[in-house]
């Protein structure tokens, strides 16, 4: 079998259509990692994805005969693109089957490309049927994304390139997994020369379709798959990937979304350049298969697969990212509510920067704090900090990883509070920095009861506060002269019609 493939690669026809990607050093992160790790580029393709390389390689040995009755393919995105550009250089008419979740950019550059583009279901699986039958109904040729002979020697072509680079210090090669066509090109042709090398699968947590045929010794279909990165929500591995995976495949690594969104950020640090989820994919699983096996002073690359995403995702990539890298803790914790609780609560959080401060008036007993902290030694610092409350009798408790908190309840702590009163409504900004909102506390959370406040810290020059503050009327003119002094830009929006409505 890898003899076989060895051949399907030296003679797969690519660069036609696709270019030697580089093989990229990570400086920063092969520091952090104490091992030097190495990105193998596909995202630099003229598709931005390694899809082209099969697509083409399958469509050019395509007989006259099927040329001229066009070919059909369905896709989520990357092969899409493969396919139609490969259709365009070579003069045939290409349909295109996509589900109705992929991603607008995708969808668009398929059909700048020249081929016209059919949205089908809501899954690959599901739009994958759809092209079968209108291959069967039109003719055509149907360009399978990975379970396909030729499609997989394409893709192996990469392991090539890798191998250019001197194989013999690569301890392992890290590959994204869909439907499996990638993984087994770069297995088989690395699993023939250099059967030491390491070859190890990355797969979702939420779309672990190999993993779960290795475990059971035969290809699941697996209920249901998660879309965040779309580029490898396949249900079912390809037969023939599972097959050569079977034998050339040394393990597959799971990762969670927000280790794709770390990674995500990782690739950005150290090439500037921003990965798609599934692009990252295989740098996820390389830091996680690190840290289990504590590796060190070894040479391991990741390929990244493409940059095909939608701007608006990065939003969510840049909400979890540190989550992903335990660099960020999220804790619920009550304090009392009285004047100065807020203060005493931050000093004792110290010089760590708050990354998150939500919290709304209850009753006047306790107050319940939403709190997110910037963590610069990850797990051992955040079971640091939740002691240190602890012994201060705070009641804590860790919402880092509760998908609820950190999807839902961060954006709705707040709401009506009918037992406050003489609640005023002021917005601050005040430059960001360090200890910036331990300062700010400082000056204003001592003498009057905070019954309201919000504060995330977006990355921006200034920091952004909403503050609730309990004025007796008596108060208000001493109030306004202590802001008058406190140098800070404010605004007071205690009349706002949307206060009023959503939190009066």
């Amino acid at each position: 079998m890898k003899n076989q493939y060895l051949n399907k690669i030296l003679k797969a026809r690519v660069y036609d259509v696709a270019v030697e990607t580089p093989l990229d050093p990570m400086k920063i992160l092969s520091e952090r990692l104490g091992n030097e790790v190495l990105l193998k580029r596909e995202d630099l393709q003229p598709v931005f994805s390694f899809k082209l390389r099969g697509a083409y390689n399958k469509i050019v040995h395509l007989s006259t005969a099927a040329r001229n009755k066009g070919v059909i393919a369905a896709s989520a995105g990357n092969h899409a693109q493969g396919v139609a550009l490969s259709a365009h250089k070579l003069g045939i008419k290409a349909l295109i089957v996509m589900p109705r979740t992929t991603p607008g950019i995708k969808v668009e550059a398929v059909r700048r490309m020249g081929a016209k583009v059919v949205l089908f279901g809501d899954t690959y699986d599901e739009a994958c049927e759809q092209a079968r039958l209108l291959a069967k109904e039109n003719g055509m040729t149907f360009i399978h994304p990975y379970d396909d002979p030729d499609v997989i020697a394409g893709q192996g072509t990469i392991a090539a390139e890798i191998l250019h680079h001197g194989a013999e210090s690569i301890h392992a090669i890290f590959v994204p997994v869909g439907g499996g066509g990638l993984l087994a090109g770069v297995a088989a042709y690395v699993k023939a020369l250099y059967p030491r090398i390491k070859v190890i699968g990355v797969e979702p947590d939420d779309a672990p379709c190999l993993y779960e045929a290795l475990k059971h010794k035969r290809r699941v279909v697996l209920d249901q798959v998660g879309i965040f990165a779309d580029g490898v929500a396949v249900r079912q591995v390809g037969k023939e990937p599972f097959r050569v995976a079977r034998a050339c495949v040394d393990e597959v690594v799971l990762a969670s979304t927000d280790e794709i969104c770390a990674a995500i950020k990782d690739i950005f640090d150290d090439t500037r350049s921003i990965a798609e989820p599934a692009g990252a994919l295989a740098l996820a699983g390389l830091k996680k298969y690190v840290q289990r096996r504590r590796l060190r002073h070894k040479r391991l690359i990741a390929i990244d697969s493409g940059a095909n995403t939608n701007f608006d995702r990065l939003r969510h990539v840049s909400e979890r990212a540190e989550m992903g890298e335990r660099r960020e803790a999220l804790l619920a914790v009550t304090i009392p509510e009285r004047p100065g609780s807020f203060l005493k609560f931050c000093r004792l959080i110290g010089k760590r920067s708050i990354t998150e401060f939500n919290y709304r008036f209850a009753d006047d007993r306790d107050a319940h704090v939403f709190v997110g902290i910037q963590l610069n030694h990850g797990h051992e610092e955040k079971n640091e900090v939740v002691r240190q409350l602890r012994d201060k009798k705070y009641p804590v408790i860790d919402m880092t990883d509760n998908e609820m908190a950190k999807l839902h309840i961060r954006y709705m702590v707040g709401g009506h509070a009918d037992k406050v009163e003489n609640e005023n409504l002021y917005r601050f900004q005040f430059p960001e920095r360090p200890g910036a909102l331990l300062d700010f506390l400082a000056c204003i959370g001592q003498r009057w009861n905070i019954s309201l406040f919000h504060y995330r810290n977006h990355g921006a020059a200034y920091g952004r506060v909403l503050v609730g503050v309990q004025l007796p009327p008596e108060d208000k003119k001493a109030f306004q002269s202590y802001l008058d002094t406190l140098g800070y830009d404010f605004w007071d929006e205690t009349g706002n019609p949307v206060y009023k409505l959503f939190l009066g």
